[in-house]
């Protein structure tokens, strides 16, 4: 995509994150003044602990990846994993979704290690690990606490296809048969970039078809890394005094995650918001409190992020300087 037009949809985005903000206070029953005090006065000790959960989940991302680098065979000192991990942590927070995160890391790797199938291969599948844990958690939640959430449609459909999805990349990924399947139907003369990207992805992935324990390792690493998620919000909602069933939590959390990967917002602002506000007044929280939940989880995002810029920024020199020597042995784990 031309610069000019990144510029205009990153400027779309921006627009549309602010617009779905504006649009939230507006139209739902949020006292601004409440839901301030609301936010002062809630228990400090309960939001510090929410605040470690939800830094750990960024500790035991990092240690995902490292598992995939290694696994790929790329054996990088850990300080330049961390240093490309938290480049990607602030750019997911001012790119769209994710994948602005996903591109800095793979880039900023793939420059160092001068092997840019291999890191993107790291990349992709560890966000397909992530999302892989997301889909267990919400169907394991859902069969367990269906009683609850069963009127609901929006829910039923959204875990349908969320887990469709998954179906789907998994099958295009590692299934040969549909892969090819796939690719018989992108014949077109205009389906050539997307044809030959479909393809690159396939081989980038197969790096890891005979590693199977370490793809099993990182599925499981995944499912802790989501149930952390809803266990954040769930601290952030007692320290505003509200006690809600821990189900919903499991529910909702990786239905608001994997849509806010859409990447139709900044960082998934104002989308994450909205959909926290309308799931939780469904478990009986009030639209000031679910509001405040979802403010209190974005300041531990905007905080992460900062914390993740100023290592980026500040190793910009160490960056330059060291170059990627592979070992002529691996080291020992």
């Amino acid at each position: 995509m031309p610069a000019p037009k990144k510029i205009v949809s990153s400027i779309l985005r921006v627009v549309f994150s602010i617009a779905l903000l504006f649009l939230l206070f507006k139209t739902r029953n949020i006292n601004l003044k409440e839901l301030a005090a609301d936010i002062r006065h809630a228990d400090k000790a309960l939001l510090l602990l929410s605040f470690g959960v939800f830094f750990l989940i960024n500790i035991f991302g990092l240690l995902r990846w490292e598992m995939l680098l290694r696994a790929a065979k790329l054996f990088i000192p850990l300080k330049r994993i961390i240093i490309s991990y938290s480049g990607g942590i602030f750019f997911s927070l001012i790119l769209p979704s994710t994948i602005g995160g996903d591109l800095t890391r793979s880039i900023d790797l793939s420059l160092h290690t001068k092997k840019p199938h291999e890191v993107v291969a790291t990349v992709l599948l560890d966000r397909l690990s992530g999302y892989a844990g997301l889909v267990i958690l919400v169907l394991a939640s859902v069969f367990f606490g269906w009683g609850y959430v069963r009127e609901n449609k929006f829910i039923f459909v959204s875990v349908i296809i969320i887990t469709l999805l998954l179906a789907a990349v998994l099958l295009v990924l590692f299934n040969r048969p549909a892969y090819r399947k796939i690719k018989s139907v992108l014949q077109s003369p205009g389906a050539g970039k997307i044809r030959e990207a479909l393809r690159e992805l396939h081989h980038e992935i197969h790096i890891f078809r005979d590693r199977k324990k370490v793809l099993l390792q990182n599925l499981l690493l995944s499912v802790l890394i989501q149930g952390m998620g809803p266990l954040t919000l769930y601290l952030i909602c007692l320290s505003l005094g509200q006690k809600v069933n821990f189900i919903y939590f499991l529910i909702f959390i990786p239905i608001i995650g994997a849509i806010t990967l859409i990447p139709i917002s900044i960082g998934g602002l104002g989308v994450r918001e909205n959909l926290t506000v309308y799931l939780f007044s469904y478990a009986g929280l009030s639209e000031n409190v679910a509001a405040g939940m979802a403010l209190l989880n974005f300041s531990f995002i905007l905080l992460c992020g900062i914390i993740g810029g100023l290592i980026y920024v500040f190793t910009v020199r160490h960056r330059r300087v060291q170059h990627y020597q592979p070992p002529a042995f691996p080291p020992r784990s």
